[in-house]
């Protein structure tokens, strides 16, 4: 959203954003506004918590105020923040759905999303998973019922069709258009390639040496443990590379053992660091694969939790890297893994060619092309 809302700025749009406090200044300092936006506990507190139904009801009423104070010309929410979606259709302001990742809606005969499988290779196998059809049919009708209900309490009309969170008007789907799966695309849905961005940060000096360079990245809401980080150090030592690694600025206990070929450093930036890598160890989050992949690295993808299993079965089958299940995650399976993305020329080839279409289709500018087509002439 930030990188979004930088461009529109850099357009001359007026451009208000909603989200947590601790963004504020990274906000501001793009030349936009900023809104806090309402945070809700919505899982087991010592209080209890509202249900997701209710903190989405709750902050639409919270977040209806902003929408009319500001009068803006097109909103444009998170698929997952349903709140300023319904605000502004209270206010009968056009709305756009910005999706950061892959598309959820798969096409027909692929396994359901963040299954982890891969999208199947012959008959018999979109036979076999058009059997998860009803079940997820199912699942899509109960969501249905559980947003009109919200919408009745809010005072909207019920809708006919699934998906009720995602903007018929317009929706964005940040992500490359070579890890999305080949279907009949809505009319209003465009991939318009990783919006990326992050926050200032100084440069790291880079572990001495010739051999390829591997980036260890672990997500910084799963493995508190550093399971991944020290199976990492651990198999990469017996490798000819050189590692760079982060703990994310959550303090290692106990103390890692870093062998001579790798640099471990708090925090660094992945826009810095990973043009000079190879390949990059992640646990599979959207953020951390399209950036390595605009950077031209072959991901070694170890899914932990939610979307991450997708990500990892679309890096397979886009050929730019390898999946390495979560309970090999030791010093040998990420040795192989690594070793196997390295004796890969075409991963590393292929994750190159993702990185020559990001340079010449910017995300950020194609999605706000859109905006402007259905906002006011």
């Amino acid at each position: 959203m930030i990188a979004l809302g930088r461009e529109l700025a850099r357009r001359g749009h007026a451009v208000t954003l909603q989200t947590w406090t601790r963004w504020q200044a990274d906000v501001e300092a793009q030349g936009m506004t900023f809104a806090p936006a309402p945070e809700y506990p919505v899982f087991p507190t010592a209080q209890r918590p509202l249900s997701p139904y209710e903190a989405v009801e709750r902050a639409t009423r919270d977040t209806r105020p902003l929408v009319c104070a500001v009068a803006p010309d097109v909103v444009v929410a998170d698929i997952l923040t349903l709140a300023p979606a319904l605000a502004a259709e209270l206010e009968g302001v056009p709305v756009a759905t910005l999706i950061p990742h892959v598309d959820p809606r798969v096409p027909a005969g692929a396994a359901p999303y963040s299954s982890g499988a891969r999208l199947p290779r012959t008959a018999a196998g979109r036979v076999l998973w058009r059997g998860a059809d009803p079940l997820m049919r199912r699942g899509l009708a109960l969501g249905r019922r559980e947003l009109n209900a919200t919408r009745e309490r809010l005072g909207l009309a019920a809708l006919e069709h699934v998906h009720g969170g995602i903007s018929r008007r317009l929706c964005l789907v940040a992500t490359f258009p070579q890890l999305e799966y080949p279907r009949a695309w809505p009319a209003n849905t465009h991939v318009v390639g990783p919006l990326l961005w992050e926050p200032d940060s100084q440069a790291v000096e880079l572990p001495g040496g010739e051999g390829p360079l591997v980036l260890v990245a672990p997500s910084t809401s799963q493995d508190a443990e550093h399971h991944l980080l020290r199976a990492g150090l651990e198999g990469l030592a017996t490798l000819d590379v050189r590692v760079l690694a982060t703990w994310n600025r959550r303090m290692p206990d106990p103390p890692l053992r870093i062998p001579a070929s790798a640099r471990v450093v708090e925090w660094l930036s992945y826009a810095r660091a990973m043009p000079a890598c190879d390949v990059v160890i992640c646990h599979g989050g959207h953020g951390t694969v399209v950036r390595a992949l605009a950077c031209g690295c072959a991901v070694v993808a170890v899914p932990a939790a939610g979307d991450m299993n997708e990500n990892a079965a679309r890096i397979e089958w886009a050929g730019v890297g390898v999946r390495l299940p979560r309970r090999m995650v030791g010093p040998r399976g990420v040795a192989l893994a690594v070793g196997r993305a390295l004796a890969r020329p075409r991963l590393r080839k292929r994750a190159r060619t993702l990185s020559a279409w990001a340079s010449v289709n910017d995300g950020a500018s194609r999605a706000a092309d859109h905006l402007e087509a259905i906002g006011p002439r």
